[in-house]
């Protein structure tokens, strides 16, 4: 066995990995002890990663070939990479030549390589000559950096993740970090024990996990942050808990916000932001009392039509009461994806230019034009996400290429992004994995390497670089990002006029190694002066360890945190105040849409799926896709628990069964961001395929930022009347899940409701002898569909074999598949088809995924609605996914323990008696929520501060 260290793929805490490998294949993964972002933990996502990079899923969802499509809506044939790249260049030197640069558009990603960043950052503005070049951060991260640059000067976080064990007020806002961010939320839970007076404020829409650690929750009205902010300024100032003389020797621009905000009353916050003014009181005090306050926010904040206000408000806080420069204080913004930071650095986004440089600034542009040996680099703003899409839509970009990003997912107004790569005459994806919903339309494929195949380097939340190092050979003829991009580029320069060949990409193709680190060396003389100085950081002094910037030449040690000195990177060194003012959502609830959706995480999940996906076992905790609701506005509309619901915006309609949460308030509806046309589906009265939860959010954006509003769409819940309905369920050999759920894609559309989930039995990752895996398959319509269909739905599921019970009743389009296989001395049930009448789906459904005796249930199994003569009791929704402890186990344990003693100690009982929460701890907050419930003690109401804080009559 090899051991190789190399950085997670997910989030942006940025965990260090050992991988285990045997050969070509990686057998295990376990937290690397010696790294400073996790120091040897990892969540329920990175513990599972060596089980995605399975032999078995590599040969099931991996695009291993290039592959071309001749026309439109065929199959894709295999190719060459010659004749692939040719095509490419050539095609992309027509389209040049033919209507100019900026026909053509790059889309590319966060989870992308700093040095594959830079290579496709110089390929559009030094050889191409466009700024058409954009990322999936675009949807992340980019208020936050506006609101850095507006505020500080400069797009760093001034924090790291130290400072959470020196701060005395915490300030979570925008950012359920329980889910988004796990392994610094176990920081946080490590600083909270250690000190007890540690005040945690906790400001967000929903009651998230993230709320079980705090002493304060305010459940603001989504979109209200800026009016939230301002609102504690005002009483800040009102009480004298601003520091004078640190604003007039570090700060700019104080006297416009503090007009602004004068009107900012707490009564008028209150009521904007639907919380109760002794708790806006008491978090005005809190953050601006303590010894250091910390922030910590994500997209809740970011993802906004007012996202850069947002930032810069909340920043606007730190500077008034000097929470910045100290230990423990500061705005730590946490971001999305692994390296959406080192996109940042190279410039790889519409705006930006290599090093923090800006694009609209004629001296930087001068600047990286003589780093890169180039006349110049073109002046017109780039386009940007949703303006990139808005383009090709409207046939002003001609080509657009793709790289590791699924934008036919993750991108809002699904309706406009399939309308954009239907008119395209060329699009080109670069992906790992053949199952994005984007592969499908694109005319070339060109396949790409993933985590532990790749190297490089990425920068986490805190500005620490780390190295990026393959375990395995790249599987078939899979090529790293970086590469393609250069090979590509060195065609092109020899089709295009005026372009010298082989002067702008000489990095060896043919050693990856070599090639990668002179793109490296590249890149860091770029930021030679520059506030992300990286010039003493080469390869060798990464391979001993992760380092932060700034780390300038002859420098060993990088810097923690930022601006201790009161000294800022701007002109004059002076931080500056934003005025800014509250404004409400792009799209406001009204009676035609009367509930806000706002959108977020799951835990066990990432993104569109599409490497978590092919685990069943991350299913296991949230096992469908839904939307939920306050039980209130359910009773008010007499929808019950499962049953189907159109949710409906200006731009769409999804149907999707309907979940109670105690976690959404009245008037709001949640359902999570992952859910695309992978794994949920349908169409609408015309028959228009529609797409997962972002048929349903906007474009609008924010006009500074240019991010969209993904968080918050105004929709109207209606029930769904769809009588006829249908539930597939089946166990598969190992790896045939994978295949047939590429199968079961094509019947999603064929429903007007359809959602296929895989699904396991969730071995304790510890001991997974006799793992397996399945497929769900639901579906709704108003009758029942061709015989046909129903037929290849059987065949998917292997129900049309020998030893299959059947019953049919045409009449009543009713149906029935049974599939038996015999134990030891008994029968288990391996896979049925309910259709027509699905009222006994819950005792089958336990029956197979429980894999309890099925021989004594006989017939019943074929009579609709029949009910068992024994009942047939469910192990529970897995809670702790490492060790497959479910929420039944809990609950009993809970009752038989009784409520006496602290929560501490029985969590501790229920740890040692179960072992839930004990190995990569990501379900440890929703331990405590079902402790807090089992003795009475849990509450749908905000919380109240801890220590006592008197509340006084402020106007």
């Amino acid at each position: 066995m090899t051991e190789t260290r190399s950085t997670c793929p997910y989030c942006g805490v940025g965990c260090g990995v050992i991988i285990e490998s045997q050969g070509d294949d990686i057998t295990g993964v376990r937290g690397d002890p010696d790294h400073p972002a996790n120091f040897g933990r990892l969540c329920t996502k990175g513990s599972t990663l060596h089980l995605t990079a399975s032999s078995v899923v590599t040969r099931q969802t991996r695009l291993l070939y290039p592959m071309r499509r001749e026309h439109r809506g065929e199959a894709p044939q295999r190719a060459s990479w010659d004749s692939a790249l040719d095509f490419a260049s050539e095609s992309f030197a027509k389209i040049i030549q033919e209507h100019g640069p900026d026909a053509v558009g790059f889309y590319i990603s966060g989870q992308l390589l700093t040095e594959d960043y830079y290579v496709f950052n110089k390929l559009a503005k030094g050889l191409i000559g466009t700024n058409n070049i954009d990322s999936n951060s675009r949807l992340c991260m980019s208020s936050a950096v506006a609101g850095y640059k507006q505020t500080l000067g400069a797009d760093a976080p001034p924090a790291c993740y130290d400072d959470v064990k020196h701060a005395q007020c915490l300030f979570i806002v925008g950012s359920n970090t329980a889910y988004a961010h796990p392994i610094l939320f176990r920081r946080i839970e490590d600083a909270k024990a250690a000190n007890p007076a540690l005040n945690i404020i906790y400001c967000d829409p929903r009651r998230t996990d993230t709320a079980e650690i705090a002493d304060l929750y305010l459940p603001l009205q989504p979109g209200t942050d800026v009016m939230l902010f301002n609102g504690m300024l005002h009483i800040m100032l009102w009480e004298g808990w601003t520091d004078p003389a640190w604003i007039a020797t570090h700060t700019h621009d104080f006297d416009a916000l503090k007009a602004t905000v004068r009107d900012c009353t707490p009564d008028l916050v209150a009521q904007t932001c639907g919380i109760k003014k002794e708790d806006l009181f008491a978090a005005a005090k809190l953050f601006a009392t303590s010894g250091a306050t910390l922030s910590l926010y994500c997209q809740g904040l970011n993802q906004s039509s007012s996202g850069t206000a947002k930032n810069a408000a909340l920043i606007n806080l730190h500077l008034a009461t000097a929470q910045i420069g100290k230990p423990g204080a500061g705005p730590f913004s946490l971001t999305g994806q692994p390296n959406a930071m080192g996109g940042r650095e190279v410039g790889g986004m519409a705006n930006l230019l290599s090093a923090h440089r800006d694009l609209s600034n004629a001296e930087h542009r001068a600047e990286v034009a003589a780093l890169w040996g180039v006349p110049s680099v073109p002046e017109k703003p780039g386009k940007t996400a949703v303006e990139m899409f808005q383009a090709v839509a409207d046939g002003e970009i001609k080509a657009l290429w793709i790289a590791c990003t699924n934008p036919a997912q993750s991108m809002p107004d699904q309706a406009l992004v399939r309308r954009a790569l239907a008119r395209a005459e060329l699009v080109i994806v670069q992906e790992a994995f053949a199952t994005t919903a984007t592969c499908a339309w694109a005319d070339l494929l060109l396949p790409a390497t993933t985590w532990g195949e790749k190297t490089g380097t990425v920068t986490n939340s805190e500005r620490c670089i780390s190295r990026v190092r393959p375990a395995v050979a790249a599987p078939g003829e899979t090529r790293h990002d970086w590469s393609i991009a250069a090979a590509f580029a060195q065609r092109l320069e020899r089709l295009l006029p005026g372009r010298s060949p082989g002067a702008l990409f000489p990095y060896s193709l043919t050693d990856p190694a070599l090639g990668v680190e002179s793109i490296w060396n590249e890149h860091r003389e770029s930021t030679r002066g520059r506030d992300l100085d990286i010039t003493g950081m080469s390869y060798a002094l990464l391979e001993q360890a992760p380092r932060q910037w700034p780390l300038k030449e002859g420098e060993t040690t990088g810097k923690a945190r930022l601006y201790e000195d009161g000294i800022f990177p701007t002109l004059d060194g002076r931080a500056r105040f934003v005025n800014t003012v509250y404004k409400p959502v792009a799209e406001p609830r009204e009676s035609r849409y009367p509930f806000s959706l706002t959108t977020g995480r799951l835990r066990d999940q990432w993104h569109g799926m599409s490497r978590t996906g092919t685990l069943g076992r991350l299913f296991g905790h949230v096992a469908e896709p839904s939307v939920q609701m306050n039980a209130q506005d359910m009773a008010r509309r007499l929808l019950k628990e499962g049953e189907l619901v159109h949710v409906t915006s200006k731009r769409g309609s999804i149907i999707v069964p309907v979940q109670a949460s105690p976690e959404v308030a009245v008037s709001q509806a949640f359902m999570a961001m992952h859910w695309g046309s992978e794994y949920l589906s349908g169409q609408s009265s015309i028959g228009q395929p529609l797409a997962g939860v972002n048929a349903l959010t906007t474009s609008a954006y924010c006009p500074s930022s240019k991010q969209p509003e993904l968080k918050h769409a105004a929709v109207k819940i209606l029930k769904a009347e769809l009588p006829w309905s249908l539930l597939a369920m089946a166990w598969f050999d190992e790896g045939d899940a994978l295949a047939a759920h590429e199968q079961l894609k094509a019947l999603l559309t064929t429903f007007p409701f359809a959602s296929c989930v895989p699904f396991s039995n969730n071995k304790p990752l510890t001991d997974r002898q006799g793992e397996r895996t399945g497929l769900l398959f639901r579906a709704a319509a108003h009758e029942a569909p061709s015989e046909e269909t129903l037929a290849l739905l059987e065949r998917i599921f292997g129900l049309n074999g020998s030893y299959i019970l059947r019953y049919a009743d045409r009449k009543k389009g009713q149906r029935r598949t049974i599939r038996l296989a015999r134990t030891h001395d008994n029968a288990e049930l391996t896979g049925f088809v309910l259709a027509g009448d699905t009222s006994a789906q819950a005792w089958i459904t336990t029956l197979l995924k429980d894999e309890l005796p099925a021989q004594a249930y006989g017939r019943l199994l074929l009579l609709p609605g029949a009910k068992p003569p024994v009942a047939v009791q469910s192990r529970g929704k897995v809670v702790c996914s490492c060790l497959n402890v479910t929420d039944t186990a809990i609950d009993a344990h809970l009752a038989l323990a009784g409520p006496a003693g602290t929560d501490e100690a029985r969590l501790a009982s229920l740890q040692g008696a179960l072992k839930c929460g004990t190995s990569c701890g990501s379900c440890v907050p929703e331990l405590k929520r079902r402790l807090r419930s089992a003795s009475g003690t849990a509450t749908d109401t905000p919380a109240s501060p801890r220590s006592v804080i008197p509340i006084k009559q402020v106007a």
